[in-house]
């Protein structure tokens, strides 16, 4: 059984802690170790089945890199209430990146379309929504800077397109650490070398979708963005 980081659970829905590197739901070449084999084995087949049989329970996705808060719904009702907040942008999502570089300004709004990179098909691209891109919306502030060699942003996002971080923050010039596919390369001093995008959902909040309640989720910092945060503070502190 694969464990779970549990933030909040009850009988309607769950809210977890997803480990980078872990798949979300089964593909060509994820094998038994998704996220949805998981929450199988956790909530003995208690998810919702808007999903189909290859999502249950998945109201929203994380890329296999991403770590942080999910939302899982456990029935139908809970499934739609929690959809709808979604579709709707009702809901409070903040995500830290840590990026390349330092941002002339502390904080903006990218407000830039995406679509898929029409050269690549696994990439996406800002992409002008009369090329069929579609409106996306960040809005960034500064939480640390490590000197010009890397900084902590907040991103809260509006839109949920994939990728839409990554994308967003190569438009502003300053791509993720970590991030290959997106331009990313390895610097000498930025120690240990990232493994992986530097990319976290730290915190949602959500409107309970059966009681109403409000719910204000947060995921810790994970130890591998730690350590590299920790290795910039030792490198830009001299």
């Amino acid at each position: 059984e694969i464990p779970l980081n549990i933030l909040f659970e009850d009988k309607h829905l769950l809210a977890l802690n997803k480990p980078s590197g872990m798949v979300v739901h089964p593909g060509a070449a994820t094998g038994g170790d998704t996220l949805v084999h998981a929450l199988l084995a956790h909530c003995k087949g208690g998810l919702s089945g808007i999903g189909g049989v290859e999502r249950p329970g998945i109201v929203h996705r994380l890329d296999r890199e991403t770590s942080g808060v999910m939302l899982v719904a456990k029935n139908d009702a809970a499934h739609r209430g929690l959809s709808e907040q979604f579709s709707e942008r009702t809901l409070q999502k903040e995500y830290l990146a840590l990026v390349n570089g330092r941002p002339d300004l502390l904080s903006g709004i990218i407000d830039r379309p995406i679509g898929r990179n029409p050269n690549h098909r696994h990439k996406m691209a800002i992409v002008e929504e009369t090329k069929g891109g579609k409106h996306a919306r960040t809005d960034w502030e500064v939480v640390e800077a490590f000197g010009d060699l890397a900084t902590l942003i907040r991103c809260r996002i509006h839109t949920g397109r994939t990728h839409q971080i990554r994308v967003h923050m190569k438009a502003l010039g300053h791509v993720i650490l970590g991030d290959v596919v997106y331009g990313w390369k390895p610097h000498p001093s930025i120690l240990p070398k990232p493994g992986r995008v530097m990319l976290h959902a730290e915190h949602i909040v959500v409107a309970h979708p059966v009681t109403g309640k409000t719910l204000d989720l947060r995921a810790p910092v994970p130890d591998d963005m730690k350590r590299v945060i920790a290795g910039l503070k030792k490198v830009t502190s001299n």
